[in-house]
């Protein structure tokens, strides 16, 4: 059975690790120890999982229907019944209504993770992690600015080549953070002498932390395991959390827990768009909400998908041939609204870019602009959304994302004719800042290719385009206001304001009234 074959495989690497590979290890803290390091290099990342871990015996599972059902059948790590896990399963016994909460939002994701943690031959407890890391929310966002179903970190996203920028973070990204959270997972269990309970701690606290613990027992000749290893708080929680969860799930009708059933089968597919689109046609033409489309596709921060890429989309199986349909007969210039901008006194990539919600990149490639001079007079074509024109009408969820991710680190690749003043000023920030966080210089030259660090601090004012074209816009009424005055202010018809917002037999505008209003946006 694979249930038994996944415990005789772990507890063979678990022995042979011992009596063999103790100076492995005793190199690789000596390592971490004299790096400083916290983490390993992309290039040991890459080396370790090049030879994964794998199982021998593998029996085809029976079918069934629910995905909880599936994940029980393979439950394989031994759950101890001592005081913290015990103390985690009466939280989550106590807690059904949370766990209603969790099913519920695991539901379009689940089938997935588990199907992809199987290929890899994994404990599936694994599948259980984002309940302890998130509660399946993948909006979620930690005060030590983790994000994802997953939780990941930026430098760590980084690390497993996670894109996070302006348009895009692929820690939210549902299928980009598993298959990251995976490899991440599948290297510390190698790192870590095949333990899975101390892999699972270091996804927590990092593999250096873990390392350090392992070392400092060894010195003392105490054991390694993690219920011996002297870790933080969080962590001695974490394990034990998982282990709950999963005592919980194999033992339900004991415990009196119910699980909310999730269908064993695939309920979203990813469909190539090949290209930037409006996230408000794509959902018309999926013919589903743009709040769903954002939940199926939690990584996108904007209005639209990043220009560079990726130009995927996780759709509700049942829509995706139609919508395939209407993307073949879209053509790519018709996925976006364009129009062109004459640049103004004053105006910069970064001011033009801000004006029209975009970002620099993309007005870069649409016009082939290298670097960052505009003309006064200068044409540019831009995009303009289709259906998302105030960053209030995006999904709540996605508002608060978008907001963190401009808060983090970036990374900026230096171009042909790129200098320390330029991309200071493409980022809003001081050429001092930009040149303190890389050690550089403020009069230093770049080389082609270089990567620069860069920290966002706060996201850039919107600002109203000076275009001629119309808008829909949502003005609140304020003390003093009327029907007269607003019409005068946005040199629109008051007949027009009356039909637009249904007011005919309303005398008077209440303060903090909101009223739609459909104007010329260079008149704003």
């Amino acid at each position: 059975m694979k249930k038994l074959a996944l415990v005789v495989a772990s507890a063979t690497i678990l022995s042979g690790c011992e009596i063999t590979q103790e100076t492995p290890l005793e190199t690789a803290t000596e390592q971490v120890k004299q790096a400083n390091l916290d983490h390993a290099s992309p290039y040991d990342i890459s080396q370790t999982l090049s030879t994964s871990w794998q199982d021998e015996d593998e029996e085809v599972a029976p079918v069934f229907d629910d995905v909880w059902e599936r994940i029980r059948y393979q439950l394989s790590i031994e759950v101890p019944q001592n005081r913290p896990v015990v103390a985690e399963r009466n939280y989550y016994q106590r807690h059904q209504a949370y766990l209603d909460r969790i099913a519920k939002r695991a539901e379009p994701y689940l089938y997935y993770i588990v199907e992809e943690v199987e290929k890899r031959n994994m404990p599936v407890e694994i599948a259980l992690l984002p309940i302890v890391e998130s509660a399946f929310d993948p909006f979620g966002y930690s005060h030590r600015t983790a994000s994802g179903i997953w939780q990941f970190m930026p430098q760590t996203g980084e690390r497993f080549n996670l894109k996070q920028n302006w348009w895009y973070d692929g820690r939210r990204d549902i299928v980009a953070s598993t298959q990251a959270a995976l490899d991440y997972l599948t290297y510390l269990h190698k790192t870590l002498e095949g333990d899975w309970l101390n892999a699972i701690a270091a996804y927590n606290s990092g593999e250096g932390r873990l390392l350090r613990a392992i070392r400092k027992n060894r010195k003392k000749h105490l054991p390694t395991d993690f219920w011996s290893l002297d870790l933080p708080r969080e962590t001695t929680a974490y394990v034990p959390k998982l282990l709950a969860l999963s005592d919980l799930l194999k033992r339900s009708d004991e415990f009196k827990v119910t699980w909310q059933p999730i269908i064993n089968a695939q309920v979203v597919d990813t469909v190539e768009v090949g290209s930037q689109i409006d996230l408000a046609l794509a959902a018309e033409m999926a013919d589903i909400s743009l709040t769903e489309l954002y939940r199926l596709n939690p990584g996108f921060n904007r209005w639209a998908t990043d220009p560079d890429g990726p130009h995927q989309l996780l759709l509700p199986m049942e829509k995706v041939d139609a919508f395939k349909d209407k993307l073949a007969k879209t053509e790519v210039k018709d996925r976006l609204r364009w129009q062109y901008y004459t640049v103004q006194k004053g105006d910069s990539l970064s001011v033009v870019a801000t004006k029209f919600n975009t970002s620099i990149g993309a007005i870069r490639s649409l016009n082939n602009v290298n670097g960052n001079m505009i003309r006064v007079g200068q044409k540019l074509l831009v995009p303009l959304s289709d259906g998302e024109l105030q960053s209030e009408h995006l999904p709540p969820e996605v508002r608060l994302a978008a907001n963190k991710v401009t808060k983090q680190k970036l990374s900026h690749t230096v171009k042909p004719g790129d200098t320390l003043w330029d991309i200071s000023r493409e980022y809003d920030v001081t050429v001092k800042q930009l040149a303190s966080w890389n050690k550089l210089k403020t009069n230093a030259v770049l080389r082609l290719g270089q990567k620069l660090t860069v920290f966002k601090s706060e996201k850039a004012p919107r600002q109203t385009a000076l275009v001629d074209t119309q808008r829909t816009i949502t003005y609140k009424v304020r003390k003093g206001d009327s029907l007269a005055r607003i019409a005068t202010k946005f040199n629109v018809n008051v007949n027009d304001i009356v039909k637009w917002n249904n007011l005919a037999g309303q005398k008077y505008l209440q303060p903090g009234q909101k009223l739609k209003l459909t104007v010329q946006t260079k008149r704003v």
